[in-house]
């Protein structure tokens, strides 16, 4: 089963001076693992075991991740964002205040540009962390991956379901090429014979029927679609095994996932430049309309 990219987990846990840690992971689509940390001061002794232990477990994303302490007497109700911190934003207005009445400087938005100060919106808290409080941590951040992971696991199924709709949509659409090769090869040989009856009588006799017949076979062997009906069949199959594969689930099946519908892609054109009919150029329309919501949503698979 694959899994999505797109994830969500929150977890937290008692602490000792009436606080609870609260740890929330949020993770988006990425070509790699792009982890952002955001830590309550206390851990950020902690904070390279906690980036290593979040690049090991999570594999890929563009992924968000908070730690904070919250007074557990609030309840639900707490704040989750850092308090402002009153002292650093009067001193930074003043300064400001004053710094624009010298200069002449026309009134901004003088609010907004404070809270972007340094150590404004930042906890004072120098206090360490102890062995006990970091061993809850660890315990509240394994619980959030847990979360994380199944909710990835739930969106997977949903990304699952549709890829195979696409994947059957994809085979039914081949499946309609076939009643239109026949006819195809039958007018590509009236088009020539008709073609030649224009010439002249003369022209028409010094003709070669032997050498015409055999390039006639190689010009229509060349619009022949077998194979690649063949191939594209094969890598459906394969997108499908792959999707289904759980030993490979830890091996980057995003990415494979993303070449094997390139090169249905590559059979997919090929079929187009040799339809030469547009009832199968048409077809072909639709397939490739169809490749690109895969291809589309194959980045946002694990």
């Amino acid at each position: 089963m694959i899994y999505s990219m797109t994830g969500y987990g929150k977890a937290e846990s008692q602490v000792a001076n009436n606080k609870k840690i609260v740890v929330e992971i949020r993770s988006l689509n990425s070509k790699s693992m792009d982890l952002s940390v955001r830590i309550a001061p206390q851990l950020r002794s902690k904070e390279l075991e906690i980036r290593t232990l979040i690049a090991q477990r999570l594999e890929r994303g563009k992924i968000d991740l908070s730690v904070y302490y919250q007074d557990a007497a609030q309840g639900e109700n707490a704040s989750t964002y850092s308090p402002i911190n009153r002292e650093a934003f009067a001193y930074y207005y003043k300064e400001l205040s004053s710094l624009q009445a010298e200069l002449g400087i026309a009134t901004g938005d003088l609010m907004a540009t404070i809270l972007r100060m340094p150590d404004v919106t930042k906890v004072q808290d120098n206090s360490e962390i102890t062995d006990e409080e970091w061993t809850v941590v660890l315990q509240t951040i394994e619980a959030a991956m847990e979360q994380f992971n199944a909710f990835r696991a739930q969106e997977g199924v949903s990304l699952y379901q549709m890829f195979c709709e696409k994947l059957d949509a994809i085979k039914g659409l081949l499946a309609e090429v076939e009643p239109y090769e026949q006819s195809r090869v039958e007018k590509i040989k009236a088009r020539i014979e008709a073609n030649l009856d224009q010439l002249s009588a003369a022209t028409q006799q010094a003709i070669d029927r032997n050498r015409l017949e055999q390039e006639m076979i190689y010009y229509i062997e060349k619009l022949d679609i077998n194979e690649e009906k063949v191939r594209l069949t094969n890598h459906l199959k394969y997108f499908r095994g792959t999707m289904e594969d759980e030993a490979k689930r830890q091996e980057g099946v995003g990415k494979k996932l993303g070449f094997i519908a390139q090169e249905m892609g590559r059979e997919i054109n090929t079929l187009g430049s040799k339809s030469n009919q547009s009832e199968m150029q048409i077809i072909v329309v639709k397939m490739k309309d169809i490749l690109e919501q895969i291809k589309e949503q194959v980045l946002n698979v694990l």
